[in-house]
């Protein structure tokens, strides 16, 4: 199971596919004015991000791989499920560990992109991680951890996240479903549990996972994941 789920997203991340978000165009990088939305960034201490991230990558597959009812999926529904959710998934491991993201604002110079970018290419062809959608991971990770969400109701979230009846082209559509509401009903169980006091906390986390799909998966692959892309795969 697990080299499955390194084939799909080293797919995802080797720029396979990567006009496209959840199979529609992403349009976020077709901006020319020199405004939040396109000031670009890159992370002020790579080396220690990078391993950071490496290492939640690697916790990532594991999480899915301890998932009996995931691996018991068609593998066409398997990858579907991957290709659309990773990414909330890692941005969940980024909340859940506090790991702060330190970034600094990258040269705008058009001579320096067409060195970067080299013959023939274009800024189409390398999405650059902006201001903009740092601000709003910022946002999401800060909403999670004023919730204080403990480890059990990260995995449930993670699992709810994760079981995505809506993501176009399952065939076991059914199925995922009642996994979903299995995941949620779980959460809901423990959060009333941990907090009996709390009668809007449940509504409240659901809230925090919704804006955890509007993080850009370009984002997370470009400025955190594409670099070690092949020592995290390494390892496998």
């Amino acid at each position: 199971m697990i080299n499955s789920v390194c084939d799909i997203l080293y797919s995802i991340l080797s720029g396979r596919n990567s006009g496209y978000l959840d199979g529609k165009p992403d349009r976020s990088r077709r901006h020319n004015c020199h405004c939040e939305g396109t000031r670009t960034v890159g992370l002020k201490d790579p080396k220690v991000t990078y391993q950071v991230a490496s290492s939640l990558m690697v916790q990532t597959f594991c999480f899915i791989q301890g998932l009996p009812s995931f691996c018991q999926l068609p593998s066409e529904d398997q990858a579907l499920l991957l290709r659309h959710c990773w990414v909330h998934l890692f941005v969940l491991g980024l909340a859940q560990q506090r790991i702060a993201l330190e970034v600094t604002e990258a040269p705008d110079s058009s001579i320096l992109r067409q060195i970067l970018l080299g013959p023939g290419l274009t800024e189409q062809d390398h999405h650059r991680p902006t201001l903009a959608e740092v601000h709003r991971l910022r946002t999401v990770m800060n909403h999670l951890w004023t919730l204080g969400l403990g480890p059990k109701e990260y995995a449930y979230l993670k699992g709810a996240l994760l079981f995505n009846p809506a993501v176009p082209g399952l065939r076991a559509s059914t199925v995922i479903r009642g996994l979903q509401k299995e995941a949620q009903g779980a959460l809901r169980e423990v959060v009333h549990l941990l907090h009996p006091g709390d009668a809007s906390r449940f509504s409240r986390v659901l809230l925090a996972a919704s804006s955890v799909q509007s993080v850009s998966h370009q984002l997370v692959s470009q400025l955190l994941l594409k670099p070690v892309l092949h020592d995290t795969f390494y390892i496998y």
